[in-house]
């Protein structure tokens, strides 16, 4: 089946201490509104893994109807007075609490990636996921995802990683491509880490891949409490613990 979703990518900074805040407020406060007003699923919500990419900070993945879909989210979110929504107000209040800031993205998932939907119903989840962030000249970020799928996902399928998410990103030249891995154990994360550095295929396989990039990025999530990782579920506003929503 050919996934015809469209996401929206958010590398979130945190401030101070309030980390868990800000992934119960995005998860339990926001996402239920938005999946019942516009049909905007939580692919996932993680904290960025610090020893491995800047800290605190959250990466949040939305799922969202095709570019019709995510039009239609726009008018709703944008027409507002405040370009905010109206049914949101107090979230957006309060969020501002939590986080400082953040670098958003829109991305087209390779055919071959599944729905969020898909992956809940077969129990897919990790201990760990590995978040990588790929750039390439202009043009090329298809071909890499290509190249990723016919080698990449078998190799490192040898050390328990399976290539969970594939896409490339909207509006950016064909040039990047963002990947998601998911990883069983901690264990399976150092295994394989230790053989792209050695002389293995893997490892082969992974320089002869760098050659062609203009950079690469890999870094360590872990799921939220109530990510659909996780929980095999949506968030649902039973999962709410505030009323920080009108």
């Amino acid at each position: 089946m050919t996934n015809d979703k469209v996401y929206i990518h958010e590398f979130i900074d945190i401030i101070g201490h309030n980390r868990a805040n800000y992934m119960h407020h995005m998860t339990a406060n926001w996402s239920p509104i938005a999946q019942e007003e516009r049909h905007q699923l939580c692919y996932g919500v993680w904290g960025v893994v610090g020893s491995t990419r800047n800290w605190p900070a959250v990466v949040n993945i939305w799922e969202e109807d095709g570019f019709e879909g995510l039009a239609a989210s726009f008018r709703h979110e944008f027409t507002g007075a405040g370009l905010q929504d109206p049914a949101l107000a107090k979230w957006w209040s309060q969020a501002a609490n939590f986080r400082s800031g953040g670098i958003d993205r829109i991305l087209v998932p390779a055919p071959w990636t599944s729905t969020i939907e898909e992956l809940c119903a077969n129990g897919v989840r990790g201990e760990t996921y590995a978040h990588e962030v790929l750039r390439t000249a202009p043009g090329g970020a298809r071909g890499l995802l290509e190249r990723i799928a016919e080698a990449g996902d078998s190799l490192l399928a040898e050390y328990g990683w399976a290539l969970t998410g594939a896409w490339e990103t909207a509006m950016a030249g064909d040039s990047e491509v963002l990947l998601l891995w998911t990883i069983p154990t901690w264990e399976q994360w150092g295994e394989a880490e230790q053989a792209e550095r050695a002389d293995t295929k893997l490892g082969r396989w992974r320089r002869n891949l760098h050659q062609d990039l203009v950079s690469a990025e890999r870094f360590l999530l872990a799921d939220s409490e109530l990510s659909p990782f996780r929980t095999s579920r949506q968030p649902a506003r039973t999962d709410r613990r505030t009323d920080w929503v009108d």
